[in-house]
């Protein structure tokens, strides 16, 4: 289970590495070779007991030319601590792999996105013994997927960008297209990517936004507030849950909808409502035929 912010943004790499690639060459436009395998490794790099240090996430890559260490770290704020602790990662694995590391920051801070990205040199200054320059993904470059075509071409993609942008004006219309994305995929996969999204969604109101919609889409049971909204009465859940997928999709809701939707005491059509709300464009669609 996916415990902070913090731990989703680096684990989602971990779900799906070859995201880590792709995020390279098309949203920051590194070359990197096409990878053909991956393999997870010891984020432990402690050499002396007193000294503890390790990575976020760290995957080997397999290409055509050559194998590379991908050290991905997850970052909330700036620390000034990581500019010495960064170039022990990266010397100390390639001295220990003979392989090629690659430092990948993920943030959803610009300021932070901006600090991460300043080249760290090492040396005298205007001519350094060391360099590292950290690739950064964040809110500034990861792109903003609010079209169900998009999400469902990369759903991987799309949960990076909810994670990325959950603070950002967009929010809605991302959360919205990532549920049409999730419906492509199995069920174990898309109850993961659920959890990653919910963990990095510091707005409360767009983290009850996603509740609801992944309520309506019954993938919410597998998170552990699934049990705490039972409690709290499903009947009142339910409505209000539908007039808010309405009104954050933007579909007016009229007094007379919105007592009809209050006062329903019928679960199993309240269910139906809630499945409705994402899509229509009009809430008299939501009582339409069998939803009458």
């Amino acid at each position: 289970m996916v415990g902070s912010s913090h731990e989703a943004m680096h684990r989602i790499f971990q779900k799906d590495p070859a995201l880590l690639t792709r995020a390279l060459q098309q949203v920051l436009g590194v070359p990197f070779p096409e990878p053909r395998d991956f393999a997870g490794m010891n984020v432990d790099l402690t050499e002396i007991e007193p000294v503890e240090r390790r990575v976020d996430t760290l995957l080997r890559a397999e290409t055509d030319e050559g194998a590379y260490l991908l050290v991905v770290e997850s970052q909330g704020k700036p620390d000034d601590r990581k500019r010495g602790s960064w170039p022990y990662y990266l010397s100390y694995l390639y001295e220990k792999y003979r392989c090629e590391p690659v430092l990948i920051v993920v943030t959803q801070n610009s300021a932070t996105a901006r600090w991460a990205a300043e080249p760290i040199h090492l040396g005298v200054r205007g001519c350094p013994s060391l360099t590292v320059r950290p690739f950064v993904l964040g809110p500034d470059n990861v792109p903003v997927i609010a079209e169900a075509s998009q999400a469902e071409r990369d759903p991987a993609l799309a949960v990076l960008s909810a994670m990325t942008h959950g603070r950002g004006p967009h929010v809605a219309g991302i959360l919205e297209s990532l549920v049409a994305a999730l419906k492509t995929l199995d069920a174990d996969t898309a109850a993961v990517f659920v959890q990653f999204v919910d963990s990095c969604l510091a707005d409360p109101r767009a983290q009850q936004m996603w509740r609801d919609l992944m309520t309506a889409m019954q993938y919410f049971w597998r998170h552990p507030l699934a049990e705490q909204v039972r409690e709290e009465g499903r009947l009142e859940t339910r409505a209000e849950m539908t007039l808010n997928i309405l009104e954050w999709r933007g579909v007016p809701v009229s007094d007379a909808i919105r007592h009809r939707v209050e006062t329903c005491t019928d679960e199993d059509l309240l269910k139906l409502w809630a499945r409705r709300a994402m899509d229509v464009s009009d809430a008299e669609e939501l009582f339409d035929a069998d939803g009458s």
